[in-house]
């Protein structure tokens, strides 16, 4: 596989990043489908393997998202600066510690945008637990999966 295929799966992978973040995109599909045009033209066994997890993970992440609440975070006051904080505080939290940092990186990103916004610490929790249970959780799950499945990609190519 050459190098101008691998960047262009990795920025639709990428997109499908963002996507998770924007309602009515469909970003972890976006990544999947990444994942399989990588997996199509690669003809190691480690790109099937990749391809098989990320659909199966999918699949348990679509389950847990349609166990939790319905999104609805436009009612309770969640903004795209917010996606975008919470977006970039996953990505943090998931390069500082290794997959599981991007659940508190997601949190830390809410709360400071919702801390700047409103300046208080008591006002920003309360802004917090409002966005997760208005379907923030849902998002989370949803951005948790793709950059698990993103990582192992970026495994499978670096090391595979």
């Amino acid at each position: 596989m050459g190098v101008w295929q691998l960047l262009l799966a990795g920025l639709v992978m990428l997109a499908g990043l963002c996507g998770v973040l924007v309602p009515g995109v469909p970003g972890s599909w976006l990544v999947w489908a990444g994942v399989m045009w990588w997996a199509l033209q690669d003809p190691r066994p480690v790109a099937w393997f990749v391809l098989v997890g990320a659909t199966v993970a999918l699949l348990v992440s679509q389950v847990v998202r349609w166990a939790l609440p319905p999104r609805r975070l436009e009612e309770s006051g969640a903004s795209p600066r917010m996606a975008v904080y919470a977006g970039l505080g996953a990505l943090a939290g998931f390069v500082v510690v290794p997959v599981l940092g991007a659940i508190p990186g997601f949190l830390a990103g809410v709360y400071l945008c919702e801390r700047l916004r409103l300046g208080r610490h008591g006002e920003a929790r309360a802004a917090l637990r409002t966005v997760m249970r208005s379907g923030g959780s849902g998002v989370l799950a949803e951005l948790f999966t793709c950059l698990l499945i993103t990582g192992a990609w970026l495994g499978a190519v670096i090391w595979g």
